[in-house]
């Protein structure tokens, strides 16, 4: 099964480091939106995007990635981090309303955020991404592939 993530990680670096153990750990492709714009996606079987939450949505930069991007009639996954570690995929799926998709998962992890308000206390989620939440977010990713 070939694969790629494709991910946003501009805040902390939070994102990029689970998507990096992922990439080490299973030999997944993977493709940084803010710099890349453009790729066929086509050849790929599970189709992965992650992002940092930004005011409950993924980066701009992903949603429309996605749009401009996604085939249809692929799988696809989403990896998250945030302050809340919370499932925020609506965010992403509402937006491909025109595209035909299979959502097979989503993981979500704390990441440190000093965002607005949070950065006068120090931030929330220090530590975060840790060893644990890489190495759920590898078992996560190997899950999908069995």
């Amino acid at each position: 099964m070939k694969s790629i993530i494709v991910y946003a990680s501009t805040h902390h670096g939070n994102t990029k480091k689970v998507v990096d153990a992922i990439v080490s750990e299973c030999g997944v492709e993977s493709v940084d939106a803010i710099s890349v714009q453009e790729k066929d996606l086509s050849e790929y079987d599970l189709i992965g995007f992650a992002s940092g939450i930004y005011a409950a949505k993924f980066h701009p930069q992903i949603i429309k990635f996605a749009q401009d991007n996604l085939p249809d009639n692929k799988k696809i996954f989403f990896i998250m981090t945030s302050a809340m570690d919370k499932d925020f995929s609506k965010s992403i799926t509402s937006s491909l309303k025109d595209k035909k998709f299979d959502v097979v998962g989503a993981f979500s992890c704390k990441g440190y955020n000093t965002f607005g308000p949070f950065k006068l206390v120090g931030g929330t989620g220090k530590g975060h991404p840790d060893e644990k939440d890489l190495k759920n977010a590898v078992e996560f990713y190997k899950g999908l592939t069995l």
